[in-house]
């Protein structure tokens, strides 16, 4: 099978690697219940040497920034309590954090959420983090612009490995809400 979009030589419909996902994004894949079929979701496989985005463009194509998305997890606090939420925006841009993030929440305060926290809560990699699988119930605020991407780079859990699938497909995503402006 040939990639949709990138230089990558190994690539095979998602619903047939499940081996090579963490149990929640494999479980995710293997349940997917989106307008969008599953097989339309695409792994390949990449060096996790190179796993950050500037040294994944920098080997992979310049070209794949444009059609790339990191998934972040934030931490939102209010009174005494703490929410975690992931937040899904173009690789060119950034997190609105202290705009949009904090006033969708009804957040006091909203940071990126600490390495470890973001690895142990989510189950996956860091620098590998994606959007398919997050655990039930969390919040994933997706920038507008991606639902109309053709294709979209993602993490696929780990740093070996990422996911390619059509803009819309996130917005399918549970807990998903597309919002606009959420990249600046």
């Amino acid at each position: 099978m040939r990639a949709p979009i990138g230089p990558f030589e190994d690539a095979r419909p998602a619903p047939e690697c499940l081996a090579e996902l963490t149990g929640p994004v494999a479980e995710a894949i293997r349940d997917w219940q989106g307008g969008t079929p599953a097989d339309r979701i695409v792994y390949v496989d990449t060096d996790p040497a190179i796993a950050d985005t500037a040294a994944f463009v920098g080997h992979y194509g310049r070209e794949l920034l444009g059609q790339s998305a990191n998934c972040v997890v934030v931490a939102a606090r209010r009174g005494g309590g703490t929410t975690l939420a992931a937040c899904l925006v173009p690789s060119a841009g950034r997190v609105d954090v202290n705009g949009v993030v904090r006033r969708r929440l009804g957040a006091r305060k909203v940071s990126f959420a600490p390495m470890a926290t973001a690895v142990e809560a989510t189950g996956m990699e860091y620098g590998g983090i994606t959007p398919v699988g997050l655990p039930a119930g969390w919040p994933l605020l997706v920038d507008a612009s991606i639902a109309g991407m053709p294709y979209v780079l993602v993490g696929s859990d780990r740093r070996r490995g990422r996911l390619i699938a059509p803009g819309c497909l996130f917005g399918l995503v549970p807990g998903a809400e597309l919002i606009e402006g959420l990249a600046v």
